[in-house]
């Protein structure tokens, strides 16, 4: 079986795709570091949006998804956000959790894994 990498990096591709499963590498929103969570969760997740359809999927077929909070006060804010963008139905398995992320700039990352 085949593996396609999609923005390949000195340390990580950005998306692996291998048969009919798709995972993407943490993102972070570099545009929005420093600002809100919420901002910082619309770029990631527009970010996933883009890197699925290269991929050839969407969020409709999400498995897993983990997201990492650097304060886990701002769980509501980010929920706010992905509400609005999950569709109603296609909800994934999800885990959150508190961690120090790798640059104070950045207050949410999220990795996901799909379906083609």
């Amino acid at each position: 079986m085949s593996i396609q990498r999609i923005g390949i990096g000195p340390r990580m591709s950005k998306a692996v795709v291998h048969g009919d499963t798709v995972y993407l590498a943490g993102q972070v929103a570099d545009k929005a570091a420093g600002k809100s969570v919420a901002e910082q969760t619309a770029e990631i997740l527009g970010i996933i949006d883009s890197l699925l359809a290269e991929a050839g999927t969407d969020k409709t077929k999400l498995l897993m998804v983990n997201i990492w909070l650097s304060d886990m006060g701002a769980f509501a804010e980010m929920n706010g956000v992905w509400d609005t963008w999950i569709p109603a139905g296609q909800t994934p398995g999800r885990a959150t959790v508190e961690a120090r992320l790798a640059a104070p700039q950045f207050t949410v990352e999220i990795a996901v894994i799909a379906a083609k």
